[in-house]
């Protein structure tokens, strides 16, 4: 009992306080188990407040995204090497163009003379020639020709009249150059380009092609489609697709690099092609030239 007591045993002022204690703890345990703490005013995300964040949020992400993106410095395009055509998006063929016409010792000097050598698309053209620098000699050159050809022009008749010449033939794919040069708008050069973009495609198999070539009006284009017909199929040389080098692959008029390289990696990938339409399986596949690129493919 002795032991039991001196642990019980307290004084008043003692025990006072532990009541004390005690009333305060109890007081805190309901405050805490029965007190509310939620809160039923709700945030409208619909607030024009929220969505000026989200749309801050969004800006500096896509100047995030664009800071990421590689940087490109003015160049000099007689100077495109391999790595440097490739990372402007130029395919092989259109590289090889520049370094074989750059060791024939000549310059580019212009931007469409750039096209002409390399054969690059519009939209490429579009997108890298604002970084192109010459020579301040050769932009001073380059603008007193302009200056003389405008002026040349305004001096120059309007119209001429072409002489009268019978077609050999309506068909798109046997027509001659005379016969593209009846056709109001289109002379020698453009005659001559059009033959051998035919030449390039291994014949027209479509008839909206015609829009492919550079340097053609699509109002001069829609003239030659309505004169000149697919009429008969071209017989164009296939390659297997599972089989094809990379080189070989590249010469597809409508294959660039990059799909080259992704057609390669999803060959890898499966092992075999069963079909052609798996192409467009790829990712960024184009789609819309799907029917094209099939021309020269074949999948045994």
């Amino acid at each position: 009992m002795k032991f039991f007591k001196s642990h019980f045993w307290y004084n008043k002022n003692q025990r006072n306080g532990i009541f004390l204690l005690a009333i305060i703890i109890i007081a805190l345990q309901s405050f805490i188990v029965f007190g509310n703490f939620s809160t039923d005013k709700k945030k409208d995300t619909n607030s024009s407040q929220v969505i000026s964040f989200y749309k801050q949020i969004d800006s500096l992400r896509l100047v995030e995204i664009e800071n990421r993106k590689p940087k490109i410095f003015p160049f000099n395009p007689n100077y495109i090497s391999d790595y440097k055509g490739e990372q402007l998006g130029m395919s092989l063929d259109e590289i090889d163009r520049l370094l074989a016409f750059r060791k024939t010792n000549k310059f580019i000097n212009s931007k469409e003379e750039f096209q002409k050598i390399t054969q690059i698309s519009d939209s490429l053209l579009d997108q890298i020639s604002p970084y192109f620098k010459f020579p301040d000699w050769v932009v001073k050159r380059n603008q007193n020709k302009k200056s003389l050809k405008l002026t040349s022009s305004a001096i120059a008749k309007p119209y001429y009249k072409k002489s009268k010449y019978k077609l050999s033939t309506t068909d798109i794919n046997k027509a001659t150059q005379e016969d593209f040069k009846t056709i109001y708008g289109i002379g020698e050069k453009l005659s001559e380009r059009i033959i051998k973009y035919r030449s390039k495609l291994q014949g027209y198999s479509f008839e909206d092609q015609i829009y492919e070539v550079w340097g053609l009006d699509k109002e001069v284009a829609n003239k030659v489609i309505s004169t000149f017909k697919v009429i008969e199929k071209p017989i164009i040389k296939k390659v297997n697709v599972n089989t094809v080098t990379f080189k070989q692959l590249l010469k597809n008029p409508y294959i660039d690099y990059k799909l080259c390289k992704k057609i390669f990696e999803y060959r890898d990938e499966v092992a075999e092609i069963q079909n052609l339409t798996e192409l467009q399986h790829i990712k960024d596949f184009p789609v819309e030239l799907y029917d094209r690129i099939v021309l020269y493919l074949l999948a045994d």
